[in-house]
């Protein structure tokens, strides 16, 4: 029985598809389901910001056990070395070489003919080789190259150092006797595992890779993301019916491939919002110890606040304090220290008591009452839940109304007497104000948090 080698892009895909990708939690979090499934590679997206992508690729190397962890090396010999930094740490690193090999490509897309291409490619392989024991070459657009080039581009990798050669049909329209011929045709000559990458415009990717395995194939590309891919469940499912027939395995456990994998995906968030609106929760940002107050700034301005120098100070200190003891933060942390440790200012409103009431059926009610000096304000209001009532009641007390950018609520401590943390992000005038609150009761968090963004409102209203 012959054992086929998995290789899930479905990371790179969901980057292809959309600008702005998954979250880092996302990315982490799919890339430990694919590993639990035992897919024989993961394929990160190519690097587009180096500092960022450095810090995913490491947590997920840190994270994959079972997996080779692969990412494309660039297209000029200065980017190899950024992409080997994002894998290095894996348990077993690769790095992909993806070059055109059709004429059309080849001359659109990159202005080289044949003799410049294949310089580029053996340039680009020996260096990838350099830094990482296994290097793949993939032939991109090979079902519409001519033949003889396509043998003579993965001999040229292959003799500078390709440990496999990928054979990709980008356009999708190959029949699966075609790619038959070509698996058939390269195994003849080439000593490194073929794989196929195969796109299903056509709806023929199941049948071309059932051909492509009969005819020697040694693994197949496949992604969950993507109406047009070859889906990991498909191959999963192809080997499970037609393998013994085939003489052929995988390592994919179906069991879990049907049943984590497919709910991972369906509860991430893929939705974006806005930018003028831009939450923490849907902003990619990436900060460690070695982020510099200039990093610093840089992302609490692309989270929407505008903050002193002094303010992003002690953000900058508290977040180089934090990092050594947690590693990198994310954007939830972040807002989180912002919330914390910018423009900490007198307090103008104190809590002094509330009440709420949930109902099941019907509106929930609260009151809060709140001190400014000498004078107490009350407000009564219903609303969508207890909190949702609570932040309405203090809006009636004071008289204003701030939109409510974002809330999040998460609990900081274990068991049922557990410390509640809420963040509350008010905009006023197109200025963003964070406040924080902490209670083991999750509807007194918040509407500290509320309060707090609200001194802060106030007092920068007297500053203007």
């Amino acid at each position: 029985m012959r054992k086929i080698f998995v290789s899930d892009y479905t990371l790179r895909k969901f980057a292809q598809d959309d600008a702005e990708g998954l979250l880092f939690r996302e990315k982490k979090t799919v890339a430990a389901c694919l590993d639990a499934i035992c897919v024989d590679q993961i394929e990160l997206p190519p690097v587009t910001r180096e500092k960022e992508d450095r810090i995913i690729g490491k947590t997920i190397a840190a994270a994959v056990q079972n997996s080779r962890l692969a990412i494309p090396a660039g297209v000029r010999p200065e980017q190899v070395e950024a992409a080997w930094q994002c894998v290095c740490e894996a348990a077993r690193p690769c790095l992909q070489v993806m070059l055109p090999v059709s004429t059309a490509q080849m001359e659109y897309g990159f202005r080289a003919k044949e003799a410049a291409m294949l310089q580029t490619i053996e340039t680009l392989v020996a260096r990838a080789g350099s830094f990482c024991p296994e290097v793949e070459f993939s032939a991109l657009d090979a079902t519409r190259a001519d033949p003889d080039f396509l043998i003579r581009a993965c001999l040229a990798a292959q003799n500078s150092g390709a440990t496999a050669v990928t054979v990709c049909d980008d356009v999708g329209t190959a029949l699966p006797e075609e790619i038959a011929s070509i698996v058939r045709r390269l195994k003849e000559v080439c000593a490194v595992p073929i794989l196929v990458s195969l796109t299903d415009s056509i709806h023929l990717a199941p049948a071309c890779a059932l051909a492509a395995l009969a005819a020697g194939a040694d693994g197949v590309k496949t992604s969950f993301s993507g109406s047009d891919v070859l889906s990991t469940g498909e191959v999963g499912a192809l080997v499970a019916a037609r393998g013994d027939s085939l003489w052929i395995a995988s390592s994919l456990k179906l069991t879990e491939l049907n049943r984590d994998i497919t709910e991972t995906l369906k509860h991430i968030r893929y939705e974006k919002t806005p930018a003028a609106g831009t939450s923490a929760g849907e902003t990619d940002i990436l900060l460690d110890a070695d982020s510099t107050l200039s990093d610093v700034c840089a992302a609490v301005r692309e989270l929407g606040y505008d903050l002193s120098d002094d303010d992003c100070g002690r953000i900058y200190k508290a977040l180089t304090q934090l990092s050594a003891q947690k590693g990198s933060l994310g954007a939830r942390e972040l807002e989180a220290l912002i919330a914390s440790n910018a423009m900490q200012v007198p307090t103008t409103y104190h809590l002094r008591s509330f009440s709420a009431n949930c109902m099941s059926a019907g509106a929930s009610m609260a009151q809060v009452v709140l001190w400014k000096g000498e004078d107490t304000f009350c407000g009564v209001a219903t609303g969508g839940g207890p909190i949702d009532a609570a932040f309405r009641a203090i809006e009636q007390s004071i008289g204003s109304h701030y939109e409510l950018d974002d809330f999040q609520i998460q609990a900081v401590t274990e068991g049922k007497e557990a410390l509640g943390s809420a963040l509350v992000r008010l905009r006023c005038n197109g200025k963003l104000y964070a406040g924080n609150g902490l209670s083991t009761d999750i509807v007194g968090a918040s509407i500290q948090a509320y309060v707090n963004a609200l001194n802060k409102i106030v007092f920068d209203a007297k500053l203007s």
